[in-house]
């Protein structure tokens, strides 16, 4: 692993571990309110509003792609000024975007709220808070991210039920806006007060700056097999109930295997620590997304019985959890930590797209090879492919 060269301030004391709190609440509050409330809502909104589901998830997917290609700019600022002002921004541009989710009164003006709750995800999402980890841990960054990303994985688990009661009572405008009014009184604070840490300094290396990185055949390598494997892994999720009550399952024991697959991820994730500790970081990566390709594979080719497939699914939530760490670390893993925000948003764009594609894809998939088993199989094979060009995804 490389070795870090940024260097941290004297007198940071428990600055760093005020950080990982403050991150661990805003990152659920964020998933929860811009990610999960959505799929809760969307049965209501369409009902209510008369507008089609393929219109209302347009504008939904269209902010993943957003939020990928703002990310770019972003990283360049989380470099040079650290997480402060970008998460603020992010958290501000939230709000308004909760607004005016809540005031759309056609499925243009819908989807321009979408698209600005885009842009604020690239200030509040995974990417930022991995950035600030990343500089401010230092050595330790691979514990804190896993920290965060345990936590930060209940979000569904939280804002689900939240935002049905919410619903329940308010409907969804008035959902949305009891969520914008939660973001604007606690990720904002939290962001503008609970990131003051110093940005530590750096010591640059001409060797290594980002845009002779983001050349290189190593990082393109990467960029490539971590949008295969994105797709590979997201496609799963998306097109799992379907492949599950094709198989003969009820819808809510399809639901609760999904759900599974969430507790899965959370123990995949508790064991990276130790896995990194022991690997290489091409030995784990390979290992990763080859065992993600083959869970996905059994998926599409055994028939069953349910609890076979149950496993199989919490098997995926395994890997899944992984995988995101995996992601999390790729680029300090094999470049360090100076440049992280520009080489991570670079990374991360590419990937959000391809996860962001992934659910329409896997059900036209479906419709072009006959069904889900056969789609399963298919996101297996991309996944092997992904795995074996991470080989070469490792400067020398």
């Amino acid at each position: 692993m490389p070795a870090d060269t940024a260097t941290a301030r004297p007198g940071l004391g428990a600055g760093p571990r005020r950080v990982l709190i403050v991150l661990c609440v805003t990152e659920i509050i964020s998933w929860g309110v811009l990610y999960y409330a959505f799929p809760v809502l969307l049965p209501t909104i369409s009902s209510d509003t008369g507008w089609s589901y393929a219109a209302i998830t347009a504008g939904f997917s269209a902010s993943q792609i957003v939020a990928g290609l703002v990310g770019i700019p972003v990283g360049k600022l989380l470099d040079r000024h650290g997480p402060r002002a970008v998460m603020t921004t992010g958290s501000v541009v939230a709000v308004l975007a909760l607004v005016a989710l809540a005031s759309a009164r056609s499925p243009a003006l819908f989807t321009a709220a979408w698209l600005l709750a885009g842009v604020a995800m690239a200030g509040v999402f995974y990417a930022p808070a991995f950035a600030a980890l990343t500089r401010w841990y230092g050595p330790r960054r691979v514990s804190a991210l896993t920290a965060l990303t345990l936590v930060a994985g209940l979000a569904s688990t939280v804002f689900a039920p939240l935002t049905a009661v919410l619903d329940d009572h308010l409907g969804w405008r008035g959902t949305y806006l009891v969520l914008a009014g939660l973001v604007a009184v606690t990720t904002i604070p939290l962001h503008l007060f609970g990131l003051r840490l110093p940005w530590p300094a750096v010591e640059h290396e001409t060797a290594h700056t980002p845009s002779a990185v983001a050349r290189s055949k190593p990082f393109l390598v990467l960029v490539v097999a971590m949008s295969l494997a994105a797709f590979s892994v997201y496609a799963v999720v998306i097109n799992l109930v379907p492949l599950l009550t094709g198989r003969g399952m009820t819808t809510s024991a399809a639901a609760i295997a999904l759900g599974l697959g969430g507790i899965g991820q959370v123990l995949g994730r508790l064991g990276y620590a130790r896995l990194a500790a022991k690997t290489s970081v091409r030995t784990r990566t390979l290992l990763i997304l080859l065992l993600s390709a083959l869970v996905t594979t059994l998926l599409g080719v055994v028939p069953g019985p349910a609890l076979l497939l149950i496993t199989g699914s919490v098997l995926a939530g395994v890997t899944r959890g992984i995988f995101t760490l995996v992601q999390a670390t790729a680029i300090t893993d094999r470049w360090g930590a100076v440049h992280y925000g520009q080489l991570n948003g670079l990374l991360t764009a590419p990937v959000m797209l391809t996860a962001a594609i992934a659910p329409w894809a896997g059900s036209a998939l479906a419709a072009v090879l006959g069904g889900y088993p056969a789609v399963f199989v298919v996101l297996g094979v991309i996944g092997v492919l992904a795995a074996v060009l991470s080989t070469a995804s490792v400067p020398r």
